[in-house]
């Protein structure tokens, strides 16, 4: 059999597969009515956490002034001190901006920047994306979502659908950066997704975004553009099967929305839409670099960088990314609240990752290898948080019979004590990542626990089987 024939063969029978697969699937309308009957997948649930990847021609200055994090930065400061690397372009526009300062002194008042594309093309040939996907499991997560395309219109994937404003060795990646990813990932077991920009697209509209109020004002929204949208979601579709529709800034308003939700259900089944399209339906919540503070009935996912920055940014350090007891306490506490953490890297143009966001992803690795029973397939409790006398804050999630207690502090003694929880009688409780049972006494409303000296870091699960009542 020669190589191409075996490449024919693979994909006949990976499509007989899929064939197969569907033919017992509930099928969609184009309608709200039909799409509507769509359920948030278990897989979905019960991943809680995922890896967000922006990756692209930023990568190539990856600079942006360390501003701060977004919420944190009053809106009339942030467009000209944007933090996000991502955002390179937009900064760029923005004349006297010192994003355009930084561009000016380094590449000079006349290199454009699609100038970068052949830049990045030559740095992607050293990429190993099973080096990736191998990073992404060990640190536990259980679903990686790709830019496909941001802002900026440079498409990560061999599109062959014609941009009209730009030719398209200036927006497309020559390698299919999409297509092997999704091969990796899907190759470690876990589910890929992809990011789109539907609302934004600076090769449609060159006016810089200078405000919040501009955000909108400045997306495109001519039937030219609905039609190139629509054309790339449906590519993404048909070629990759992502397991997460992850649009942002919301999408022109000619788009054909439910013909590519209904068309994506009938693909991808048990695939999930975020709630940046703009309309009203939504398979999760994206709060950016926030998070709820109250148990939410509807599926929800937190995404934020490691630092200010989604894009690699080349000036961030160890102030501007977060440390690792705050990473995993962040974790624990989405989780407590029914949400997922989708956690962004920012690589550089070679894919390789810098010293400290591998750092931190490993730190969460190790602790999810000890704690992960307490988080991955469980639920939200009847309460997601308590505070202990000595200060300490605590997070629940249950799992079958039990409920899981997560300390993120370490008790000032050798015992510590959850107000409003009363054991039963049969009661057993461990620390996870550890053998053996430990003392407990229900005290005053309070259940207490002998935890002895702590070992391990950031924060200690507890095991308590079966789930104790909440006073």
């Amino acid at each position: 059999m020669t190589k191409m024939n075996r490449r024919s063969f693979h994909r006949v029978v990976a499509a007989a597969f899929a064939t197969t697969a569907l033919r017992g699937a509930k099928h969609y309308d184009a309608t709200w009515e039909s799409i509507r009957t769509h359920t948030v997948p278990d897989w979905y649930n019960d991943a809680k956490l995922g890896v967000f990847i922006h990756w692209g021609l930023y990568s190539v200055p990856a600079w942006a002034p360390p501003t701060g994090e977004l919420g944190k930065v009053d809106w009339n400061k942030w467009f000209y001190q944007n933090p996000y690397a991502e955002w390179y372009l937009n900064s760029l526009r923005l004349k006297g901006s010192p994003t355009y300062k930084h561009h000016v002194e380094t590449y000079g008042a006349n290199f454009d920047y699609y100038d970068f594309a052949p830049m990045f093309d030559k740095e992607v040939r050293k990429w190993k994306p099973a080096e990736w996907a191998r990073l992404f499991h060990e640190t536990g997560a259980r679903y990686v979502v790709l830019t496909s395309k941001h802002h900026d219109g440079f498409r990560m994937w061999p599109s062959q659908v014609a941009n009209p404003k730009r030719p398209s060795a200036s927006i497309t990646a020559r390698r299919d950066l999409v297509g092997e990813l999704t091969a990796a990932v899907r190759a470690e077991g876990l589910k890929m997704g992809l990011y789109y920009s539907g609302g934004l697209d600076w090769t449609f509209e060159p006016r810089p975004i200078a405000s919040r109020e501009e955000v909108h004002g400045t997306a495109p929204q001519t039937e030219e553009y609905a039609s190139y949208a629509d054309a790339h979601w449906r590519e993404l579709t048909e070629r990759y099967q992502p397991a997460v529709m992850w649009n942002d800034i919301t999408y022109p308003k000619l788009g054909k929305v439910t013909e590519i939700f209904s068309e994506y259900y009938n693909r991808v089944p048990e695939g999930v839409i975020d709630n940046r399209f703009g309309v009203d339906f939504a398979d999760f919540t994206t709060p950016e670099y926030s998070n709820y503070d109250k148990i939410t009935p509807k599926k929800w996912e937190a995404c934020r960088g490691l630092g200010f920055s989604f894009g690699y940014n080349r000036v961030e350090g160890p102030k501007e990314v977060i440390a690792s007891d705050k990473l995993v306490a962040l974790l624990v506490d989405i989780v407590s609240k029914n949400g997922n953490l989708l956690l962004n890297i920012g690589p550089r143009p070679d894919g390789s990752i810098s010293e400290i966001q591998l750092d931190r992803l490993q730190a969460l690795g190790r602790w999810l290898h000890v704690n992960g029973e307490g988080i991955f397939g469980t639920k939200p409790w009847v309460r997601a948080s308590a505070k202990s006398p000595d200060g300490i804050d605590i997070r629940f999630t249950r799992k079958g019979e039990s409920l899981y207690a997560f300390l993120l502090g370490r008790p000032t003694g050798a015992e510590v004590a959850i107000p409003a929880l009363v054991a039963k009688s049969d009661t057993a409780i461990s620390l996870l990542g550890t053998e053996g049972a430990l003392r407990w006494s229900n005290t005053d409303g309070k259940l207490v626990i002998a935890t002895g000296e702590l070992r391990g870091e950031h924060a200690w699960g507890l095991k308590i089987t079966p789930t104790p009542e909440s006073a």
